[in-house]
């Protein structure tokens, strides 16, 4: 379950996922550097982090899947002093009182729902866009909705999350495809899209607007990746991010939350253009089951997914099989190889 994109070509300088005059969520700063993987402490018990990187001297954050346990299952949030190293609770995105409506409504919600999963953040014009998922496991009948702030802190005075209503849903029987995991990237003119999907029609895109934030007039999903050749065609947790003219889409395959059992990997593919086609290292198209592994189990980090990215750092949740397979944070930054790809450890 996830999620998550970045920035414009044109704000390379500045940033490049999640992106021209536009902020974006998660700025991705392009870096050489060798793979490095930060140690962590603190509450790291994440599923599907949407990774802010602060600038320096500022908090990183981290919104992830909500618990069932608090604050009606909002998105949770998690705050870093110390660049990524230390994470604490900060709390949810909203309570009881800031639930959405328009997901209880029995005429146009999406019954069932208990927790928002997979957000995504983004910045524009001074506005923090977040889009979450509602859902229940296992079903297509599903949406995606939107909530703006001015600020990610729960510190700030000014926190607080404005309800938007829907982005865009999915019905069982009657869509292939399943409207869960948002990830927003712009491009080079400026325009945003939103990428998306979990099993079913495998991983769409689909032409957003702004300010709205919503699907541009006369919109359709368009399916970018997909799992072929295989019995279990799993694949989630799109998220695009530009790098040295490209565009990256990061995607999880597998099975994900069943701890020690899981087996979530990271792949990727690229394309010159933000519509695709993006072709992996070996030139197959991710529409017909390409993607090259970026990072997979490895000893007690077991299933690794539902990434994003933020300033060169991918943020994504594995099982730890020292901790009983507990979700955990991981958080490293990129390297990139002579040809292009990005390294993780």
């Amino acid at each position: 379950m996830r999620r998550s994109a970045v920035a414009s070509a044109a704000l390379a300088a500045v940033v490049v996922a999640g992106g021209a005059v536009l902020a974006v969520a998660r700025p991705w700063a392009p870096s050489e550097a060798e793979p490095v993987a930060l140690e962590l402490e603190g509450d790291l018990a994440v599923h599907d982090p949407a990774l802010v990187v602060g600038d320096e001297g500022e908090p990183w954050f981290v919104y992830s899947t909500g618990d069932l346990r608090v604050g009606f299952g909002a998105p949770q949030i998690r705050r870093s002093d110390d660049g990524g190293r230390t994470w604490e609770p900060a709390g949810t995105a909203w309570d009881a009182s800031g639930d959405p409506a328009w997901v209880r409504d029995p005429d146009t919600g999406i019954a069932g729902v208990e927790n928002y999963w997979a957000p995504e953040l983004v910045e524009h014009d001074g506005t923090w866009y977040l889009y979450y998922s509602a859902s229940t496991f296992g079903s297509n009948s599903s949406a995606i909705g939107l909530a703006t702030a001015s600020t990610l802190d729960p510190a700030d005075p000014d926190f607080g999350w404005t309800d938007q209503g829907m982005v865009i849903r999915s019905t069982a029987g009657t869509d292939d495809y399943n409207a869960i995991d948002p990830g927003v990237v712009t491009d080079d003119d400026g325009r945003p899209w939103l990428f998306f999907g979990s099993f079913w029609g495998g991983i769409q895109r689909v032409s957003l607007a702004w300010p709205s934030g919503k699907p541009a007039d006369d919109a359709e999903p368009v399916t970018v990746a997909r799992r072929s050749g295989v019995p279990d065609p799993a694949i989630e947790a799109p998220y695009v991010a530009e790098h040295d003219g490209w565009y990256y889409l990061f995607v999880s395959w597998d099975r994900c939350c069943a701890g020690e059992d899981s087996t979530y990997s990271i792949h990727v593919g690229r394309a010159r253009d933000v519509t695709g086609p993006f072709l992996d290292k070996d030139g197959r198209d991710m529409a017909d089951g390409g993607g090259s592994l970026v990072l997979g189990t490895d000893g007690a980090r077991i299933g690794p997914g539902g990434q994003s990215l933020s300033q060169g750092y991918l943020g994504y949740h594995f099982y730890d099989g020292e901790n009983g397979g507990a979700p955990r944070l991981g958080i490293q930054r990129l390297g990139w190889d002579d040809d292009g790809w990005p390294v993780a450890r």
